[in-house]
């Protein structure tokens, strides 16, 4: 199986990245978890990206906040799968992120999740993986099959109780 690169800008992002990391061990899914700052670190995250495929990743989740530069840098320098979780930041409630993640030139696409979306990041990480995993397919059906039966029990109590 391949597997799921997570980097982070900050380590001060770690409990937001955690969420994936939760996500992608649920799923059994390989992975490794690093920090490089697309502007502190700038070589170290182009050498991962670089890498990345020839070392068995299938997907990049790159989380940063502020500026977010990360998750483009990161696709400017492989063709992997890039998915940006933009980070809250004290300073603009993570908007900032958010739309420096999203804004990216054409050419160079970066999938990116809500803001501090970092579950999402990893099931996203875990549906490409899965168009080629028949296993790790099944194991998203069986999930998305039990949460539809948790609504529909809740939707039933709801409805016994007010119809």
């Amino acid at each position: 199986m391949k597997k799921v690169g997570v980097i982070m800008g900050s380590d001060s992002d770690l409990p937001v990245v955690e969420k994936a990391i939760d996500k992608l061990k649920e799923y059994e899914v390989p992975f490794e978890v690093h920090v490089y700052s697309a502007h502190r670190t700038p070589e170290e995250a182009r050498d991962f990206a670089r890498t990345a495929q020839e070392k068995g990743f299938g997907a990049i989740i790159a989380a940063a906040g502020k500026a977010a530069h990360l998750a483009g840098a990161l696709a400017a320098n492989t063709t992997l799968p890039v998915i940006g979780i933009p980070v809250k930041s004290s300073t603009l409630d993570g908007l900032d992120a958010l739309l420096s993640t999203v804004q990216m030139p054409t050419g160079i696409p970066v999938a990116t999740v809500a803001i501090d979306g970092a579950a999402n990041a990893a099931l996203l990480a875990i549906q490409i993986l899965a168009v080629s995993d028949e296993a790790l397919a099944e194991k998203l059906r069986a999930t998305r099959a039990a949460d539809a039966k948790k609504v529909l029990e809740k939707n039933a109590a709801v409805e016994a109780k007010f119809n």
